[in-house]
């Protein structure tokens, strides 16, 4: 009865009922909207490593992320390929260089070299062309967001990164860095590019044949004690959270997710206050024919979750079109789908929260002011 009440009330009073409903979808559309930016760069920041398909990273010592490492030697290659866990051992070469679009303009790329014919480390998803053009030595890719950047070039366009003659052979798709515009290329041609001695390599990455346990872990660290040894999920989850504290990030989307959900708390606050006093009359008619206080709050809560159910669905209805429009698009976009029932569940109680201010406004009705 208390919820049919409820509903009456949410479906007369139209204006106080949208002016709510606004102040949860602003929630739910701005803050996941934050969120998914938020998301995004954070998959920006790991990608090279999350994409790897090793189970784990040998690097320099001392190491702060993926992207700060300095060179190792080659020599680890031979030690750790003994090992009986290993089902594989390959070397990743990561370098700079200027990439000279069609205009004789040139772009700042990071250049990502894997060795051949495996390819462990080099690209992953292909909207042209594919991982096998990588075997060309002189071939390169570059990631289609990329390509107006650097001046559209097209499949078989001869061009030069660091003075060195390529081949754009395949183009990526979502194959880009947090650093900077990433660029694939045979390990060989990294080398000649970014001019790096020979046998010195940014990183070894190694798969096991059961997997990154424990025990394979620990003789891989005792093989080779002067470098960082880390699995992929361990590194991935140190250069996320380093470039999180590290540039602001964190601080800046927490700030704006803050105020998106104050300002939908006050809207919705602010709406069903006056909801609340333009009913005083009908509350206090309900306290004159027996209804108690808890029955008043529960009209008013009741109120406040079929608005916060509502404006629950049309956020996230605006949220995936949003998100469906910037897919292909430079913004980074990506929404996981375990944190939407969070923001659901979180959107909720903060619609309660609002409400609140009417609720006390709502147990003040005085049925003696119906005979009056």
């Amino acid at each position: 009865m208390r919820a049919l009440t409820a509903f009456r009330m949410v479906v007369h009073d139209k204006s106080s009922t949208a002016g709510s409903l606004l102040g949860v979808v602003a929630i739910v559309f701005l803050v996941g909207q934050q969120l998914s930016v938020f998301f995004g760069l954070l998959n920006y920041m790991s990608v090279l490593v999350d994409h790897s398909g090793a189970d784990a990273w040998v690097m320099s010592a001392n190491l702060r992320n993926a992207d700060s490492g300095d060179l190792i030697s080659g020599r680890y290659i031979d030690r750790i390929v003994g090992l009986p866990d290993v089902e594989w051992v390959e070397p990743l070469l990561i370098g700079n260089g200027l990439f000279k679009t069609p205009d004789r303009s040139t772009e700042p790329v990071r250049v990502i070299g894997a060795r051949r014919p495996r390819l462990v480390g080099s690209a992953w998803s292909f909207a042209e062309g594919n991982e096998q053009a990588l075997l060309d030595i002189e071939s390169v890719t570059v990631d289609r967001l990329d390509l107006r950047k650097l001046g559209n070039p097209g499949l078989n366009y001869v061009t030069e990164i660091g003075n060195k003659r390529v081949r754009v052979g395949a183009v990526t798709s979502g194959a880009r860095g947090f650093q900077g515009t990433m660029v694939f290329a045979p390990l060989k041609k990294v080398r000649e590019i970014s001019k790096t001695p020979p046998g010195r390599y940014s990183a070894i990455l190694v798969r096991f044949k059961h997997g990154a346990t424990e025990e394979a872990m620990a003789r891989l660290r005792a093989t080779v004690p002067k470098c960082s040894v880390y699995t992929t999920a361990e590194l991935s989850r140190m250069t996320r959270l380093y470039y999180v504290q590290n540039t602001g990030i964190g601080g800046s989307f927490g700030f704006s997710t803050v105020i998106s959900a104050l300002i939908g708390v006050v809207i919705i606050s602010l709406t069903m206050y006056a909801s609340v006093l333009q009913r005083a009359r009908d509350f206090a008619v309900m306290r004159a024919i027996g209804a108690r206080r808890r029955d008043i709050a529960a009209v008013v809560m009741s109120q406040a979750l079929l608005i916060a159910g509502v404006g629950v669905f049309l956020g996230f209805l605006l949220l995936a079109g949003l998100l469906n429009a910037t897919r292909d698009s430079e913004v980074p976009s990506y929404f996981p789908l375990s944190v939407g029932p969070v923001l659901a569940i979180v959107t909720v109680i903060v619609s309660l929260f609002g409400s609140l201010v009417a609720l006390r406004e709502a147990l003040k009705a005085d049925p003696a002011s119906v005979f009056h």
